[in-house]
């Protein structure tokens, strides 16, 4: 009867340490992801460019941080109030560097979309790039802008 208990306690020590290696490679990983800015996936997974909209009644401005983009790096779609920007992040190596790492080949590509509060009028919409700043001015549509109305 003893030999037996030494087995089932041989085997359960076995299984306490494979759980503490395990949990020792999940805090690894964790660790890993926190560093990189959060603990849920990867960077730019949903939340890149980061971005800022302001209302000033007769538009909005949207402001967004995508630094190292070019304008050829950059699509912007507006349909009514759906506003998109996507586009490919290149990664570069500089002269007399050599890559030791690229993600997905060098290029990582990004999705943001947004519901605006208003519809925009599209033929007005203007948008400017400079130092890693991506800002468009957002007119509104006639319909959306507040009208005074006077009591007679």
């Amino acid at each position: 009867m003893n030999p037996r208990w030494n087995d089932l306690n041989q085997m359960f020590g076995a299984m306490d340490l494979l759980r503490n290696r395990m949990n020792r490679i999940n805090r690894l990983f964790t660790d890993y992801d926190r560093a990189w800015g959060g603990n849920e996936g990867w960077p730019m997974a949903n939340n890149w460019p980061r971005t800022n909209l302001y209302d000033d009644n007769d538009h909005l401005q949207l402001v967004a941080a995508v630094p190292g983009l070019a304008k050829e790096d950059i699509n912007i779609k507006l349909q009514g109030n759906y506003l998109e920007i996507s586009g490919t992040r290149k990664v570069t190596v500089p002269d007399g560097y050599t890559a030791h790492r690229l993600e997905r080949g060098g290029e990582t590509s990004f999705s943001r979309s947004f519901t605006l509060p208003v519809d925009i009028d599209i033929d007005k919409v203007e948008a400017t790039l400079k130092d890693g700043i991506l800002t468009l001015q957002l007119p509104k549509a006639e319909v959306a802008k507040p009208k005074k109305i006077t009591i007679n």
